[in-house]
Parts: C-alpha cells; sequence; structure tokens
C-alpha cells in the first residue's frame, strides 16, 4: 500500500531489526513550546533517524492528542466547535514540525473515525474479559451551565500540604505534579462561569488496576531490565506500585471524545488518557490497513516510546494494563526514554501562561533549525532538569558548531578545492605508493581514534543516550582539527605532497562520518555537507553493519574515493552576534501576552515618530558635527575591547632556563603558525621545569616584542597569581582544544588588533579585569575565556589575578 505521498508503506521484514517508534502526542490546544519538543518530538526523530541509518526497518508514529477537557475549555475560550479548534492547531503544530524536520512516518489526529473503531474495541474486549466496574462517584456539577465539570474545567487550591497553588486543575497540580480529583481541590470554581459546583452522584465505568497487578508487574519487572528504561521512569512506576494501584475511571460527563459503545453510558465518552495512547494504533491503522504485524507481533517488533516525565505513569501503568486486558497478544512498550523539565531564562515555559520559545518563534527568529535541533539536543535534560538561555545558545553555537565543527569542515574542503599548486583542483587526491596509512603515526592513531568514538557513538544510541551520542559525534570534529594542526597540512603540500594526499583524503574521509553521524541531530546540516561533497545523500548516507559501513570507519582515507570532484565549500554556521541575543531576550521576555502588548505600544511609538515634525537649527547642526567628530575619532581608535586581545591555544613544544636569567623560562610554543614562537616567562620560581614541557597554554599573542635580558619574547603566557603573589598558576585550556584557535569570550564580538599600541595601554586597561572565579575558571569580569573545547580554568586560586 502507498501513502499519500508516493512512498510505500512499511511492515515489520522477517530477519530484520523492526523498530517502532512513538513520541507522547502532543495535545491540540495551543503551539508546542521548545520544552514540548525536545521532551517528546525532537527526542524520539533523532532515534528515529538513527535507525534508519543503521539500516533497521523503522517507523515513526506520533499524531495530536485531540479529545479531552482542554479542548472543549479552547474552543469556549475561541468561541468556537471543538473541531474547528482541532483543525486550526493541528495545521500549526505540523507547520513547527516540519519546519523543525521532524521525519514522521506518520503523524495523525486521534479524532481520526480510525480512533474510534479501535478505542471501542480495545473497550468491548475489556468488558467482556470483565477487567472493568461500575461505579458512582461525587462529581462537580455546575449548576450555572447546567453540567457536570470535567477535570479540567475545574480550578481551585492545591490540596496538597505545602503547595497549595491557588490555580491547580482538576487532574494535576501545575506546580508540585501531583494527581488530583477535581472534588479534592480547595474553593473550586468552574472555569467558565467562575461559579462555584456543587457536589453530585455520576456514574462511570473504571479499569480495574488491581486485578490486572500481577501481570503488569510481571511485564514491568521484566521489560525494564530488557529495554534500559530510564532511572526517572523506573521511579516514578515504582512509586505507583508502591502507593498500590486503585481502579481507575476511564469515562468522562463530555460530549468531545470517543463514544462509549454501551447503552447505560452512552452520553458518555472515554477519558483522554484512556484514549490517548490508543491513539498511537489508531495513526498506525491510518499509516497501514497492516497494522497488526506492528502492533500484534511482539516476536518480531520492539516498541520504543519517548516523552516527558509528567507521562511516565499513563505509559508504563495505564496503557499495557489497558492492552494486556484485552488478552490479545500486543506489542508492549521494550523503551521508554524520558526526559526532565527544560526551563527557560529564570522560570519555566508555559503553555497556558505562554512563557518561554514556542515552536513557531524559533522558526520566525534568522537561526536555522541545525542550530535550534543541536541546542536542544545537546541541552537535552536527561537525568534533571536543564536551562534554555540565549547567552548559551549564543555560546554553543559560536564556539562548538561555528569554530569547531564549521571550522574543520571548511577548512578541509576549502584547502582540496584551491586550484593546483596550491591545493587539489576540487579532486580527492589518491594515495601514493611511496605513503602507508599504517605506517604514519599520526593517521593511524587518528584513524584509531576515529573507529573507538564510532563504536561508542552506536553503544550509546542503542541505548537511546542521546546527548552522549551527540558529544561523542562532536569529539571526532576536535580530534579532526587536532590532526590537521598536527600534522601541518599546509606544509606537507609544499614539503611532502605525498604525505599530504594521505592527510587530506584521511581528513575528508572524517568530514563524510561527521555528516552521517551528525545527521539524526542535525539532517539539513547533513544535507549540506553532503551537497559540499557532491555526494548523493539517498546513495551514499548510511551507517549499516550489512554495508560494511563500520569497517571503512576503520580506514577513512579509503571512504571517498581518489579523483572523486567535490562541490564547491561554504561556510556552514554564522556567528550570533551580542546585540541578536540581547534582542531576542527582549522580544521572548515574560508571557506572550506581555510581547503583544509591547508590540503594540512599539507600533505606536513608531507612528508617533513619523508624523513628528523635524526642527532644524544651528545647534542641530553643531551636533550632527560632534557627531561626526566622534565618529572619526572611534574610526582612528577603537574602543577598549577585550577582543582586541589575541589570546591562542598555545603548546609548549620545549621549555629551558634562560641562559643569562634564573627567573626566566624561555619557551619555543606553537600557536598556530608555520613556525613556533619563541616566548620569555618569569614562572622558574613557581613551576618546575619539567612541568612547562608539552602543555597547553593560553597564548596572549599580539604584544609588542620584547627583549628580555638579550632574548626576544614575542607573546605572553597567561597566569594567575594570589594576592601576594607567593602561588602563580598557568590557565590552561581544555585539554583537547584545538592548538592556534583564538580564545574567544561568548558576549563580546571584534577582532584583534595586529600588535597593540603600548601608548594606547590597552593590555593594562583590560588586565585589571582578567581573573580566576570561585569555580577556578579564568574570566573577563564575569565571562569565562572560552575555546570550542570549552572553558580555560586555573588549578587550585581562587580570585586571582591573570597576566
Amino acid at each position: 500500500m502507498k501513502e499519500e505521498n508516493g512512498k510505500v508503506a512499511k511492515v515489520p521484514i522477517e530477519g530484520k531489526r523492526n523498530i517502532m517508534i512513538t513520541s507522547a502526542l502532543p495535545y491540540v490546544n495551543n503551539v508546542p513550546h521548545l520544552g514540548n519538543i525536545i521532551g517528546c518530538v525532537l527526542s524520539a526523530d533523532v532515534f528515529a533517524r538513527y535507525c534508519r541509518l543503521r539500516g533497521y526497518n523503522a517507523i515513526y508514529i506520533c499524531g495530536t492528542d485531540e479529545y479531552g477537557t482542554a479542548t472543549e475549555t479552547k474552543a469556549l475560550e475561541e468561541n468556537c466547535s471543538p473541531k474547528q479548534i482541532c483543525d486550526k492547531y493541528h495545521a500549526i503544530h505540523k507547520e513547527v514540525y516540519d519546519w523543525f524536520n521532524i521525519s514522521f512516518d506518520e503523524f495523525g489526529r486521534t479524532s481520526s473515525p480510525n480512533q474510534t473503531v479501535v478505542c471501542q474495541a480495545i473497550f468491548d474486549r475489556l468488558f467482556h474479559n470483565n477487567w472493568l466496574s461500575e461505579n458512582t462517584m461525587q462529581q462537580l456539577y455546575c449548576h450555572t451551565c447546567e453540567k457536570f465539570l470535567a477535570d479540567r474545567l475545574v480550578e481551585g487550591n492545591c490540596p496538597t500540604p505545602g503547595c497549595e497553588y491557588d490555580s491547580a486543575r482538576g487532574d494535576q497540580c501545575e506546580k508540585c505534579g501531583k494527581l488530583l480529583n477535581p472534588t479534592e481541590l480547595k474553593d473550586p470554581r468552574c472555569k467558565v462561569c467562575l461559579k462555584s459546583p456543587r457536589i453530585r452522584d455520576t456514574d462511570h465505568l473504571f479499569l480495574e488496576l488491581p486485578l490486572l497487578k500481577d501481570r503488569l508487574e510481571k511485564y514491568i519487572n521484566e521489560m525494564s531490565v530488557v529495554g534500559l528504561w530510564s532511572q526517572n521512569a523506573i521511579q516514578t512506576t515504582n512509586s505507583w506500585l508502591k502507593e498500590g494501584l486503585r481502579s481507575r475511571c476511564i469515562t468522562r460527563d463530555l460530549k468531545w471524545g470517543v463514544p462509549v459503545p454501551h447503552e447505560k453510558y452512552s452520553d458518555k465518552v472515554f477519558y483522554v488518557w484512556f484514549d490517548a495512547p490508543i491513539g498511537y494504533v489508531s495513526i498506525t491503522s491510518c499509516y497501514t490497513p497492516e497494522w497488526e504485524k506492528w502492533w500484534k507481533n511482539p516476536e518480531n517488533v520492539e516498541l520504543f516510546q519517548f516523552m516527558g516525565k509528567d507521562n511516565v505513569p499513563f505509559h508504563t501503568v495505564m496503557f499495557p494494563s489497558t492492552l494486556l486486558g484485552t488478552g490479545e497478544n500486543w506489542t508492549l512498550m521494550k523503551t521508554i526514554s524520558v526526559t526532565e523539565y527544560l526551563n527557560y531564562e529564570a522560570g519555566k515555559f508555559s503553555k497556558s501562561k505562554g512563557i518561554g520559545v514556542f515552536g513557531n518563534d524559533a522558526k520566525d527568529t534568522s537561526i536555522p533549525v541545525e542550530v535550534w535541533r543541536y541546542y536542544l539536543l545537546t541541552n537535552r535534560p536527561e537525568v534533571s532538569d536543564t536551562l534554555f538561555t540565549w547567552p548559551d545558545l549564543q555560546a554553543k553555537l559560536n564556539s562548538e558548531l561555528l569554530n569547531n565543527l564549521g571550522n574543520f569542515i571548511n577548512r578541509v574542503l576549502s584547502f582540496i578545492v584551491k586550484p593546483a599548486g596550491q591545493g587539489y583542483g576540487s579532486v580527492i587526491p589518491a594515495i601514493p605508493d611511496d605513503v602507508n596509512a599504517d605506517s604514519h603515526e599520526l593517521t593511524k592513531k587518528m584513524a584509531n581514534e576515529v573507529s573507538a568514538s564510532v563504536e561508542q557513538y552506536i553503544e550509546a544510541m542503542e541505548k537511546v543516550k542521546i546527548k552522549q551520542g551527540l558529544k561523542i559525534a562532536m569529539s571526532i570534529s576536535s580530534e579532526g582539527n587536532k590532526y590537521l594542526q598536527e600534522a601541518e597540512f599546509w606544509r606537507l603540500y609544499k614539503d611532502n605532497q605525498s604525505l599530504c594526499s594521505l592527510v587530506m583524503k584521511t581528513a575528508v574521509g572524517i568530514v563524510y562520518l561527521l555528516a552521517c553521524l551528525l545527521e539524526p541531530f542535525m539532517p539539513s546540516f547533513t544535507l549540506e555537507v553532503f551537497k559540499q561533497l557532491n555526494l548523493s545523500v539517498e546513495t551514499h548516507l548510511s551507517l549499516s553493519d550489512e554495508k560494511g559501513d563500520i569497517d571503512r570507519a576503520k580506514r577513512p582515507w579509503d571512504i571517498i574515493s581518489a579523483g572523486h570532484k567535490i562541490g564547491i565549500p561554504q561556510p556552514l554556521f554564522r556567528e550570533l552576534k551580542d546585540e541578536e541575543v540581547e534582542f531576542y531576550r527582549e522580544k521572548f521576555a515574560g508571557s506572550q501576552a506581555d510581547r503583544s502588548v509591547r508590540e503594540e505600544a512599539f507600533k505606536v511609538a513608531e507612528k508617533l515618530k513619523k508624523t513628528k515634525v523635524s526642527v532644524g537649527s544651528g545647534k542641530k547642526k553643531s551636533s550632527a558635527k560632534s557627531s561626526n567628530e566622534a565618529k572619526n575619532k572611534a574610526v582612528a581608535e577603537p574602543d577598549i575591547s577585550i577582543t582586541r586581545l589575541d589570546i591562542r591555544v598555545g603548546l609548549i613544544k620545549k621549555a629551558q632556563k634562560h641562559p643569562d636569567a634564573d627567573a626566566l623560562y624561555v619557551e619555543e610554543i606553537d600557536v598556530g603558525e608555520e613556525q613556533p614562537r619563541t616566548v620569555v616567562s618569569g614562572l622558574v620560581k613557581y613551576i618546575p621545569l619539567d612541568e612547562m614541557q608539552n602543555r597547553k597554554v593560553c597564548v596572549l599573542c599580539n604584544l609588542k616584542p620584547a627583549t628580555m635580558r638579550g632574548i626576544k619574547s614575542h607573546a605572553m603566557v597567561l597566569a594567575a597569581s594570589n594576592d601576594d603573589h607567593s602561588k602563580v598558576e598557568l590557565v590552561e585550556p581544555p585539554s583537547d582544544a584545538v592548538v592556534g584557535e583564538r580564545v574567544t569570550f561568548p558576549g563580546y564580538e571584534g577582532n584583534p588588533d595586529e600588535v597593540l599600541n603600548p601608548k594606547k595601554k590597552v593590555w593594562e586597561t583590560l588586565q585589571v579585569d582578567l581573573h580566576s572565579n570561585e569555580e577556578l575558571v579564568a574570566c573577563y569580569k564575569n565571562v569565562p575565556l572560552t575555546t570550542s573545547a570549552g572553558i580555560c580554568k586555573v588549578s587550585s586560586i581562587r580570585g586571582g589575578s591573570i597576566k
């Protein structure tokens, strides 16, 4: 059977690994924010893409959760029908996920006719197997609205001691997370008319979880081990079991939902948490009429589910109990991957309050989708809550994507496209017979590191350790930069072209591998790299064991054939500047309602500005003149900014004592140039000579050279000292920082002076704000000295002065 887009719907294949992936169905009554996106659809998309990359037969099923009280509430707010609300927000969700490159095999809706069919069939099996009971329960009834109030149509004070949040919902308190019944709320009020409802009796159907406890516990005990459930999923599930399972009501007094196929309850619908997980099944049935081959085939299909921590009990207790109760051979969840919360700047993301960055906000910025995906995934809240901040996004883009990943790929491809005599004229070179990768220690070492990293990456991704997988892939880029620097390919091209061909063919193989490994995380980045490599994604993008891709990773010089002509290299990432960060921070501050007010005020101000009559006067001209003078002065002498310092990662190749000065060392330091620099440092008293050998340091490279006891020093090694100067320690970049890369200060942008003018006292002015903080981080004011591999630190001196 074919889907609408012409693709053939997949079914499980005998002998292959068949994986079905779902993410928690996003609720349809609002726009998803970044916390929702990383919590379910984006995390699942990464795993789905990884599975396809490995050649597994995988499908990714998702859709909007459309029934229930929240939709009815939103429809009342917007004065339209629940279906109109669902149509509107389903389209918004789809547009957001399309922009985020989420690769669903099917993105459906729980309001489809298929949902009714599947849901009612499961209910019938439960009913006939006697797992359901009838009971009279007390429920809040609003006399003004003349109806029973479903849980989300009620708000009040949370009854939990110490919480007492005044806007707790009838089903759950958003502040403390406790699940509630509406009748437990203190001072309840109807969300529609705000009047106080009264308690009345009403009959409902219940799923008897206590009777299913033994079957459920057997499933949980086995599968939580086999499926490597995340710790937060295990803890939440165990707390439910420890508290003791209770009968759960599965019907509601609503109109918008799947009708209950029972004469007595025909005026009711199923509770959204009963029918929503069944949506995975019904959406699969929209994808293929052979859906049972996926959902009733536990011997051949593995089910992986992704969600935020608040959804766990419904997927580890409620949904499995529902399926087990039917007595049919259902495919039950093997692995659950759960995220904690992503918080925004100073507080929580909130759909109801409109706080944070929402999917359509991200789409409307100038920041590309691959940057959003990378930042959310590197910040994925796997074991504890994490925080979204704009400066952190800026730092990760500028340091990790631009200076590390983008820099490596651009260096390799830009060199290959240089014309003959300077490079390879865009053609991948052959490796001449007079060199051998296995006998070139640097290349052999690099290949071993890449091979080990690929294996670690696969191990992490198989265990759904997404953040770890991304970190491992990015470490290959750092190693690639180091490989280029240590190989000194620009020198090899002049001195040993055979060896240079080996290095560049190896490096371009690593570029290809990076594009493959990072495709699950940043697919648009991979598309662009493949375009620059002039390779077809459909043909070449693979990490399949069957095709021998993992073995090829052990010999990166063999990955791309000699004679292959690459495309045109382009920068892959753009620097995010301070003014942009400040603009976005202000733009997305407060709630969406606050933003609307600010936008209106801005429009009014702009209108007033246009209608203002300008007054010409002598003073005006004088002001303009002084302004021009100020501008000219600024051009003549830039502001004294930290960016004027050229601080680089250096590697001490050799250090010895100064022949004519007992207190001085003379070092030969590689700072990424063709020749090492000679540097004289007064560190003999503080650092033993053996500790000065072959270590990375931070080097100020644009001081005017100075002669010290007969030897000219061409730079300065940065070190921190305590208050009485009795202790001095070197400022150290991370061990895997790239030699020669410039140390940056996130939030400060600009180019260094070629040579600092000593008369202007630039270094002296800036030095007073260089220090080590309480965490031993080297800082300018409160901004860390940053490299593509991380921040620079000192060993033990807190609050030290750096110079």
